[in-house]
């Protein structure tokens, strides 16, 4: 008898953790809603494309220059199967169960490997960072750990191809 009551205690004491973990995340994403407002939509026209897809994993987004702060707001908190690739126009980051996260190529302020960004933290230029500016002006990175790291130079490089600041086409 003092088994099954000290394991229904256990039990009952894990059920609450649950839901004051999952009422925290509803609150996160409460407080976090105004702040990070609507995303872009993908366009019916993404332009050339400059990098092919890479398959790996999203890692999740922060809130910039934070690498911990997760953002909770829709499904952008969610971790997911993804393919990553560039565009003249942007960033697609497609990814499994979930919506697409579409980067507009003004949006993009950097582009960087870290150690680990949203809780999760790898070897030495694990995760890919893009940091960039949502519509409301917050600025925010988003990871993505690939499948293959070897990637990773041809996008932390310079695009090519398209046209800089001034109007003039990049070599």
């Amino acid at each position: 008898m003092d088994r099954a009551l000290l394991t229904l205690g256990f039990l009952l004491l894990w059920v609450v953790l649950v839901l004051l973990m999952w009422k925290g995340w509803r609150g996160r994403a409460r407080r976090q809603a105004d702040v990070v407002g609507a995303l872009p939509a993908v366009p019916a026209e993404l332009g050339d494309e400059l990098i092919a897809p890479s398959t790996g994993l999203y890692v999740g987004s922060t809130l910039a220059p934070s690498w911990q702060d997760r953002i909770a707001v829709g499904d952008l908190g969610h971790r997911a199967a993804a393919e990553l690739s560039r565009y003249s126009r942007g960033i697609l980051l497609e990814r499994s169960g979930e919506t697409p996260v579409w980067i507009p190529q003004e949006s993009i302020r950097a582009i960087r490997t870290e150690r680990g960004l949203a809780g999760k933290v790898m070897s030495k230029d694990g995760v890919l960072v893009i940091r960039w500016e949502l519509p409301s002006g917050t600025e925010i990175d988003t990871g993505f750990r690939g499948d293959d790291k070897s990637v990773y130079p041809a996008w932390t490089a310079p695009p090519r191809g398209g046209r800089d600041e001034d109007g003039v086409e990049d070599a």
